[in-house]
């Protein structure tokens, strides 16, 4: 008889999160299944470097060292083990565990899942290292049901952790929409370990700081609708509630939908609610058939970067910034101007204090950051030219680093293939390979209308255009994929887009608060917000911890305020999608981690504290708030 609740924990959110974590969670107390989330965008880069070093490798090292650890503890308490580790080898990966559970004598049972890996597919473009295809839970499911004990995947979408065990516990299929849609926003919360219970939380300072150090990883009582409890083990540090939760369910989304190869999640169906202590339900969750497509994550070598960071002390830190930048311009000027890299920038750091009492807290930063396709360029051409300024420029000239050679940097992109001609595969214990089907009934993630303003009527667009972003324009299909393509020029990767589903009616905001006096303060006295990436894109979720304070954030927090109160986004599409069941709004901001997180374009390259720079700004907020 199937138990009525599946319990599944987290180990890892993400290559290098806390060593001993998984023997933690099989310690801590009950579990059926324990996953682990190693892949990130820039972790494919990481293991594609690696992979070019040595073809053997390409999978997160250290998953097979934790294994080592817990492998017989795990079997001996049941709890089977489900981690994309695989990387870019899952095979790999699955022969090491089968050489390390011989080794110890532990009769375990292992599976994987491939397919993902579509390099060998497509041209792609010149320095391409990685072309991974998202699949979902399908292959995982097929593997448990087969018996694996442990099952390690490539790259599947980070919810697909948690949904291929929930479809193989409950025997759900593949259209049982709402089911899938609850385990989806279950796997998301779990994704990213401690973000859930704690890590990483706005309003951190308002708990227990002991309690907070070392926060527990979480888990989640899944039912077979697809609700689930999200909680932690007894006696561990951190904390779970209402507010932990909706953070994490914010991180790197974008509109209401959340599309993805088993379902598509509906964001603004979800209902949370207290279930006592360090316990948070998530029920209500409706799905949709999937998108036709696949997402493709591409990563790529795209040149060479080097940094200087010059420190500037005391007084005139505007006039001593010019003067280096002139001397460096200058140097790159030199020569016809051929040594200067292609790209340049100046970044000045105003963090000294008028009449400072240390030195540092006297001293501003002025970071010259370079990027170029040819390593000399951004090498010995600026390490050189900053050294040979030492004692010709500045008063108290130094810097934080001595200039270096530069380093490669990495660009991602994302593409999308039909779902049809990824050759999804289950490889079970025994090594028969079982072919896992693409959906047979999908939808493409049409946008979910914008709310309506409390007389009904829409609220008026940004500058941006409307709220939310039409359908892409139609681009050409490819044919079937061989088995190798032939070489030559990019092909497009990319389908047209389908007759999208019918608009849902529009979601009342609610009614303003009346007026009433109002001070100038921090907007994070009466609002969380957590940040993140997604490629060149970042999000800014914020939510509003109470009721009426969500009256007056709904209104207040527009596109166009949101581009004021950071200036940074103010030449950028920027697109708010509101979740009023989370009393959420969540901006999508286009472009402004230009090439992606390895390419580390910006001070703040993840957009980690994106989410708190705006806490930090100062509103007029309604005094009956604060």
């Amino acid at each position: 008889m199937t138990d009525p609740v599946l319990r599944i924990g987290n180990a890892s959110g993400f290559y290098g999160d806390r060593f001993d974590a998984m023997r933690e969670m099989l310690d801590g107390g009950e579990l059926d299944v324990l996953t682990g989330d190693y892949l990130a965008e820039l972790t494919m880069l990481i293991l594609g470097r690696d992979r070019l070093k040595d073809p053997r490798l390409g999978y997160a090292k250290t998953f097979l060292r934790q294994l080592e650890q817990c492998l017989g503890l795990a079997l001996d308490r049941g709890v089977r083990i489900v981690a994309n580790a695989g990387g870019l080898n899952p095979a790999g990966l699955a022969d090491a565990v089968r050489g390390l559970a011989e080794r110890l004598g532990v009769p375990a049972r292992v599976a994987h899942v491939e397919g993902d890996d579509l390099l060998a597919r497509g041209r792609w473009g010149a320095g391409v290292l990685t072309a991974n295809a998202y699949l979902g839970g399908a292959g995982i499911a097929a593997c448990l049901r087969a018996g694996a004990d442990i099952v390690v995947t490539g790259r599947v979408t980070d919810a697909a952790l948690v949904t291929g065990p929930a479809a193989a516990h409950f025997g759900w299929g593949p259209e049982e929409y709402d089911a899938l849609a609850g385990a989806v926003v279950a796997g998301h919360v779990l994704e990213c370990g401690t973000q859930a219970t704690g890590g990483n939380y706005a309003f951190f300072a308002g708990h227990d700081a002991r309690a907070l150090r070392r926060p527990g990883f979480p888990l989640a009582e899944l039912h077979a609708d697809g609700s689930c409890v999200i909680t932690k083990h007894p006696g561990t540090g951190g904390l779970v509630d209402v507010g932990t939760v909706t953070a994490q369910l914010l991180y790197e989304t974008g509109g209401a939908r959340y599309a993805g190869p088993d379902v598509t999640a509906r964001l603004d169906t979800v209902r949370l609610e207290p279930d006592g202590p360090d316990r948070v339900r998530i029920s209500g969750v409706r799905g949709e058939a999937p998108p036709p497509t696949l997402k493709v994550g591409l990563n790529r070598i795209g040149g060479w970067r080097n940094e200087v960071v010059f420190v500037l002390t005391g007084l005139d830190i505007e006039a001593k910034a010019q003067l280096v930048r002139d001397q460096l311009e200058d140097a790159f000027a030199a020569d016809g101007g051929r040594q200067r890299p292609a790209h340049v920038h100046w970044e000045l750091a105003r963090t000294e204090r008028e009449n400072g009492d240390t030195q540092e807290r006297a001293s501003a930063y002025l970071r010259l950051v370079v990027r170029d396709g040819d390593p000399e360029k951004v090498g010995r051409a600026v390490s050189g030219a900053a050294v040979e300024l030492a004692l010709a420029s500045y008063p108290g000239f130094h810097v934080t680093a001595p200039p270096g050679k530069g380093a490669p940097y990495g660009v991602f992109e994302a593409r999308y293939v039909d779902a049809g001609e990824v050759t999804h595969t289950a490889v079970l214990p025994d090594g028969e390979r079982v072919t896992v089907p693409p959906p047979v009934r999908t939808e493409p993630a049409a946008p979910v209308r914008p709310p309506a303003g409390p007389s009904g009527s829409p609220l008026p667009a940004g500058p941006s255009g409307s709220p939310l972003p039409g359908p892409p324009p139609p681009v050409a299909l490819p044919g079937p994929l061989p088995s190798v393509w032939p070489s030559g020029p990019p092909l497009p990767v990319a389908l047209p887009p389908a007759a999208l589903p019918g608009p849902l009616p529009p979601v009342a905001l609610p009614d303003p608060l009346p007026p009433g006096p109002c001070r100038a303060a921090p907007l994070g006295l009466v609002a969380g917000a957590r940040s993140g990436d997604k490629g060149g894109d970042a999000n800014v979720g914020v939510w509003a911890r109470s009721d009426a304070a969500w009256r007056w954030l709904a209104h207040e927090l527009t596109e166009d305020r949101f581009r004021a109160l950071l200036p940074e986004t103010a030449g950028l599409t920027v697109v708010r999608h509101v979740l009023p069941n989370l009393r959420a709004l969540n901006f999508v901001v286009e472009g402004i981690l230009g090439e992606g997180v390895a390419a580390q374009a910006r001070f703040d390259p993840q957009a980690k504290a994106l989410g708190e720079w705006l806490r930090s700004r100062y509103v007029d907020i309604p005094e009956v708030l604060l």
